[in-house]
């Protein structure tokens, strides 16, 4: 991959920088213009697509979810991201901050009461709606939306591009796992498509989730300090968070961006606390535990409902949604955990992206949704009327619902501030995520492009909710998610491909030490080759050649 020396794109690829932008720009300047014909013309995209994603979605997440617990429990278990002996990079408690203010922070603040609610009120696997029967059915519908399903499509993207990075010494793109595929070919055309729709993606993904962050934000100060909502307002936050955002991802992933996860999870630690010890105690604890056994009892029927029937739209409505948005989101959030996840092995990395953030997320949807379903069942205090009428309302007038005076408007402040913090963390690793991409894997590229990409995405973010809102952002997030899932078929084959040519050496206790094998297109023949560079040290090491 060819990286400009001088000029305006010094240190980016100056190919794929200007495609990038070109694209996303024009999709600005079609939508900014005509925004009412492109907010039509985005969700009958959607509809047109549904029948087909309703089950192509489907099969890919099921695949990649038994695909992730293969790796961590097989044989290539003890594989590690990096050199045998390799040690993590971040210490677990950063580790398991960052992956969950980055991967679903913000939307977990938007839907953690609003989707147990609505599921609440319709869905197709109970037979009466609104009884304490739906109330569980709803709560484990949200589990399985959040939980180990999401959490295996980012940690296959990250886990895949970690493997060819760190123990290949691939730069860390996406491009790089298909070298086993592709060839020397990755490093053509073809390889700066297969980049350019892992940033397309990523802008579409990280856009649609600022605009429902930034839309809870207006409906929270709104019911909180009587600001009305308007998208004037909107458009303001969103400027504000992202220029915060800018000048925090200038310090880079060890100072603005672990910092801030920190933060975000500290204040997640006292909302919760605060749930727990002021709202129904005894309820919350027994709806969680109940909830979870029914997810866990129901999670391979609900892998596999493809909606064959068609009675219903609510598996487009919601999983075709949510798949949608975590493959959109899939290059962003698999980069930046493979960025902090040097050092792990396959089952350490495993064990730790699919499990911690799905019982974090257990714990918090537990809670909060737990919190606005009893007030429904047994308190009558609206808590439904207020969701249907606006869903970003929905988690503050929960939180005014438990009636607890100062406190109350205390914690929902708190809550403001814990979106804003994570929409800027999210913003912020986004825009390093992205300029990663367009400077060949490098950890630290320009500054100057990180703050024109945090422009980017403002302007792409605010002409989305101008546009149309919350059904404008979910239908650009489903179709822009779409080409990006055939690179995922393809990382793969890449990744199985050069997993079979791992040879392991059996030591003591339950370790091996796995041979690495790096492939490399050599200049003369173009063909696939291997190194034996750990086994045999005779054989002298060399780096991957790219034209």
């Amino acid at each position: 991959m060819k990286i400009a020396t001088t000029g305006i794109f010094r240190g980016m690829n100056r190919k794929m920088s200007i495609m990038s932008l070109f694209v996303i720009l024009l999709s600005v300047a079609i939508t900014g213009y005509y925004p009412d014909k492109s907010g039509q013309a985005l969700q009958a995209l959607r509809s047109y697509l549904n029948p087909f994603l309703e089950w192509y979605y489907v099969l890919l997440v099921g695949f990649l979810l038994f695909f992730m617990i293969w790796l961590g429990m097989g044989r290539y278990r003890n594989i590690r991201l990096g050199g045998d002996l390799e040690q993590p990079e971040f210490t677990f408690f950063s580790w398991v901050s960052m992956l969950f203010a980055a991967g679903t922070g913000v939307g977990i603040l938007f839907w953690s009461v609003a989707q147990p609610i609505m599921q609440f009120q319709d869905n197709p696997f109970t037979g009466s709606a609104m009884d304490p029967e739906a109330a569980i059915t709803g709560m484990s519908l949200s589990y399985f939306h959040w939980g180990l399903n999401g959490w295996a499509i980012f940690s296959f993207i990250a886990i895949t591009m970690a493997y060819f990075s760190y123990r290949h010494d691939y730069p860390l793109t996406v491009r790089s796992s298909l070298y086993p595929i592709l060839g020397r070919h990755a490093d053509s055309w073809l390889g700066d498509f297969i980049d350019v729709l892992a940033v397309f993606g990523t802008v579409f993904g990280i856009a649609t989730t600022l605009g429902l962050g930034v839309e809870q934000m207006n409906a929270g100060l709104e019911q909180v300090a009587g600001i009305a909502s308007s998208q004037s307002f909107q458009l303001t936050v969103m400027t504000g968070i992202m220029l915060i955002a800018t000048v925090s991802v200038l310090s880079g992933v060890n100072k603005g961006v672990r910092l801030l996860s920190e933060a975000n999870f500290w204040l997640s630690i006292v909302a919760l606390a605060f749930l727990l010890f002021f709202g129904p105690t005894q309820y919350l604890i027994g709806v969680t535990v109940e909830a979870t056994g029914h997810y866990m009892q129901n999670i391979l029927r609900l892998t596999f409902h493809t909606n064959v029937t068609h009675d219903s739209d609510w598996q487009s409505v919601w999983t075709v949604f949510f798949w949608g948005w975590w493959i959109a989101w899939s290059p962003f959030v698999g980069m930046f955990i493979a960025r902090i996840s040097r050092g792990r092995t396959f089952g350490e990395f495993v064990a730790g992206v699919l499990l911690t953030p799905t019982l974090i997320t257990i714990v918090w949807i537990g809670l909060f949704g737990g919190s606005a379903l009893y007030e429904e069942l047994f308190m009558a205090r609206g808590i439904v009327d207020a969701v249907n009428y606006d869903v970003s309302s929905a988690l503050f007038v929960m939180l005014e619902n438990l009636d607890v005076g100062l406190l109350g408007t205390i914690m929902s402040y708190l809550m403001l501030v814990l979106i804003a913090t994570y929409l800027i963390t999210s913003a912020n690793a986004g825009t390093l995520v992205i300029t990663t991409i367009l400077a060949a894997g490098s950890t630290s590229p320009p500054s100057g492009h990180r703050a024109l990409w945090g422009i980017v995405l403002t302007l792409l973010t605010g002409v989305l909710i101008v546009a149309g809102g919350l059904q404008t952002l979910q239908a650009a997030v489903i179709s822009a998610a779409l080409p990006f899932s055939a690179v995922i078929l393809i990382m793969i084959a890449g990744l199985l491909k050069s997993l079979s040519l791992e040879r392991t050496v059996t030591r003591s206790g339950n370790e091996s030490a796995p041979a690495r094998e790096p492939w490399v297109v050599p200049e003369e023949t173009g063909e696939e080759g291997v190194i034996m560079d750990q086994l045999n040290p005779d054989v002298e090491e060399k780096e991957p050649e790219y034209k």
